[in-house]
């Protein structure tokens, strides 16, 4: 069995462990996380609210996550795209205007 501990400070570790017991399904990590007690007491909650277990209620809360990271990225990306071709996009602008006040 195949452990990785990295450490992000002194009291946060992730223990990983190939999880081999369903061929047929994408290979899963396991995770060890430390929580506070009162967050995991939120969460089995909100995961009996949910009908869903445990690790399905964290799996998409942290997919939910990245994926804001994620669209946060790609618009700032656009955002500076945009603001980096400014100038070009004046000068189209200027050079159809005629075409416009022309109509069709």
């Amino acid at each position: 069995m195949k452990t990785v501990d990295r450490k992000r400070n002194q009291s946060d570790s992730i223990e990983t462990t190939p999880d081999t017991r369903r061929a047929s399904s994408p290979v899963k990590q396991r995770v060890l996380v430390e929580f506070p007690s009162s967050l995991l007491e939120r969460a089995d909650e909100a995961a009996a609210r949910l009908e869903k277990s445990r690790s399905e209620l964290i799996r998409t809360a942290v997919e939910k996550l990245l994926e804001g990271i994620e669209k946060e990225k790609f618009e700032q990306e656009m955002a500076e795209g945009y603001i980096a071709n400014s100038a070009m996009n004046l000068s189209l602008l200027d050079e159809f205007a005629q075409v416009d006040r022309e109509g069709f």
